[in-house]
């Protein structure tokens, strides 16, 4: 893998950004401008923050774009020191000629100390004729009100399936990769919205084979199928402890999950499985919480799973 499939999809101008269309019409309307206030780009991994960031620089200041911009992140560089020092250096110095103002992309930026935030703030008024701020997060509480009263807010939110698919079957083209239908649904599944995560996955499993399967997508992602998950959860239901337990393994051994991993997989599936009435969901969700925190906590991944096997194939069976 030479080069990361997701650096060379990515748009370059905020026109060709795909989804996020309330974001992008506004994000437009600045480009035409040419000026933009300080932003603050909200939402989770992979949904397009980063890449509308320098799509819109790009547009504003043209193919020289990075001359005029700093880029960082800020979870590499969170204290007070940096944001004194590289930061202030930054916006206190002329613009390129022939712009108006300079751009200071801080990537990550709820990982900023709150001393840090603070001095970003100050840093915010004294430059704001000379400097605009893009501020993304994947938490928006995480960033002091003063700042976030100062910004214009952006609310990025995951792709839809659809969205994220047809993006997927247009990479595969362009790199002429053979990308079978119920594989590109496999990517959707496990990308839940992240575009990076979906490039990545087909990028990752057509490096083993340019023949890429539905099969091979959830092998190279670490996830298990649903089917499979919805196996381990009729074994509790109609088998038992002990068969239970054997799918339980088998799952970790055939997928290479961790334990946390199984368990967030598991949640996520138990939504649609149709061989448990609501009250038994209800219960299976509890226990699945707990068996999570206790492994977080540091409790044994290996007891904690069977004894949420146990726990699950005691509840439903009281319900029956």
């Amino acid at each position: 893998m030479s080069e990361l499939w997701v650096e060379r999809h990515r748009p370059r101008t905020v026109g060709d950004i795909k989804g996020q269309r309330a974001v992008v019409e506004r994000l437009k309307a600045y480009a035409e401008k040419r000026t933009f206030p300080h932003l603050l780009f909200a939402g989770p991994p992979g949904t397009g923050k980063t890449t509308a960031a320098i799509a819109l620089a790009r547009d504003v200041f043209g193919e020289e774009y990075r001359t005029n911009m700093l880029e960082m992140n800020a979870s590499d560089e969170r204290k007070l020191e940096s944001i004194r020092t590289k930061v202030k250096s930054f916006a206190r110095t002329a613009p390129v000629p022939g712009t108006n103002f300079k751009v200071i992309f801080l990537d990550e930026a709820d990982a900023l100390t709150p001393d840090a935030q603070g001095a970003l703030r100050r840093i915010m008024e004294q430059y704001a004729e000379t400097c605009r701020f893009i501020l993304s997060c994947n938490y928006s509480s995480k960033i002091i009100e003063p700042i976030q009263s100062r910004c214009a807010v952006f609310r990025f939110r995951p792709l839809a399936e659809d969205q994220v698919r047809d993006m997927i079957v247009n990479v595969a083209k362009e790199e002429k990769i053979q990308l079978h239908s119920d594989a590109a649904d496999a990517i959707v599944h496990v990308s839940l919205g992240d575009l990076r995560k979906a490039i990545t996955s087909l990028q990752v499993a057509s490096s083993l084979d340019s023949n890429v399967t539905r099969e091979l997508i959830y092998e190279t992602t670490a996830t298990a199928p649903p089917e499979e998950l919805h196996g381990f959860f009729l074994a509790c239901q109609q088998d038992g402890f002990q068969p239970a337990r054997r799918r339980l393994r088998e799952l970790l051994d055939k997928f290479g999950l961790a334990g946390t991993d199984l368990v967030n997989q598991l949640h996520r599936e138990l939504g649609n499985v149709t061989f448990f009435d609501e009250s038994q969901k209800l219960k299976v969700t509890e226990i699945m919480a707990e068996t999570d925190f206790r492994m977080v906590e540091g409790g044994g991944e290996s007891l904690q799973l069977d004894a949420m096997t146990a726990s699950i194939c005691s509840k439903i069976n009281q319900e029956q």
